[in-house]
């Protein structure tokens, strides 16, 4: 799935009453773009506060990474219909909490979507639809249901065997998170975790203002529609304008629905606005399958959340609780 990286606006401060300056890194993480911003006190200061938030998300992509053959997250797949796999507590947990996810959202996020056959190209290789057959193939392996959890033993099993789970879906969120998380506990005032798209927030700017974020149509990128306040929370998109076919005169964009095995249509970006940004991840990718109407009366349904979707007619859609102003 491809984040948007929403633009973050920043005043040009360097000092204040507080003696508190901005300071940021910019470097790849988990395979893709991290910027990690602080505000602290001095610049060696911010080093120390930012390489700390590097090594827990390099923690976190141990714990999760299907592509490391030693990681617990390998193991469970490994071990698809043979037998459980005991993980840490924490694993567990974040299995767990994806799994909740799936029941709200009626299976559209699912991240035992890792078990099915890439079909679909969107590299402008792709010349005709794959077939009925292939597509349903494709999904046979597919469902969260099939995701055993045993905190007794505190293991995990897949029931069928070729299932995979995956967390490219919330894991960089989930990241997120747990980044914040740590500089808060170690007295970091105030900073942004932009996880590719996946941000996360806390404080205020050294003259006291919010953070903010410039929300931008896919379909007219260089024209900001609506500049947002941040204060402590996640703040996702999902979506694609780039990457697509179309066959018979509809555009299909390389999000996958996990239930069918067909892209998702209808919608170019889904941004989601909650407390943490692992539940904005997996709500982002949610509203982008469920579609505009499905999407926007579920999240209306959840507290403390909520969302723009941009269809694919770049026309704009809000939950109730939005309140756009205009940059």
């Amino acid at each position: 799935m491809k984040k948007f990286l929403l633009t973050i606006i920043i005043a040009t401060i360097s000092v204040n009453l507080h003696s508190q300056e901005i300071h940021k890194r910019v470097l790849k993480l988990m395979g893709s773009r991290f910027e990690i911003t602080v505000v602290s006190e001095n610049e060696a200061k911010a080093n120390e506060e930012i390489d700390l938030a590097i090594s827990e998300i390099s923690r976190i992509e141990k714990l999760i990474s299907s592509w490391d053959p030693n990681s617990q997250t390998s193991k469970i797949n490994k071990n698809a219909g043979i037998k459980p796999v005991k993980v840490s507590a924490e694993l567990l947990e974040l299995i767990k909490r994806a799994k909740s996810i799936s029941e709200l959202t009626d299976g559209a996020f699912d991240i035992s979507y890792a078990s099915m056959d890439a079909l679909w190209k969107f590299d402008g290789s792709m010349t005709k639809m794959p077939s009925e057959e292939k597509i349903k193939a494709s999904v046979a392996k597919v469902g969260y249901k099939n995701i055993v959890l045993n905190p007794k033993d505190q293991s995990v099993l897949l029931k069928l065997p070729g299932m995979k789970i995956g967390f490219g879906a919330i894991g960089k969120g989930y990241a997120a998170d747990k980044a914040k998380e740590l500089l808060m506990k170690k007295g970091v005032v105030a900073g942004i975790i932009n996880a590719s798209g996946d941000m996360n927030t806390w404080g205020q700017q050294p003259d006291g203002s919010e953070w903010k974020v410039a929300i931008t149509n896919p379909l007219n990128k260089n024209n900001a529609f609506a500049l947002l306040p941040i204060d402590n929370e996640a703040v996702v998109t999902s979506g694609n304008y780039e990457k697509y076919v179309i066959f018979n005169g509809k555009r299909y964009t390389h999000i996958i629905d996990p239930r069918t095995g067909y892209p998702a249509t209808g919608i170019v970006s889904a941004t989601v606005f909650a407390p943490k940004a692992e539940l904005a991840d997996a709500l982002a990718t949610s509203v982008f399958v469920m579609g505009k109407d499905v999407g926007i009366d579920r999240i209306n349904q959840l507290p403390d959340i909520e969302c723009i979707v941009i269809d694919d007619k770049g026309d704009i859609f809000t939950s109730n609780n939005i309140k756009i102003d205009s940059k």
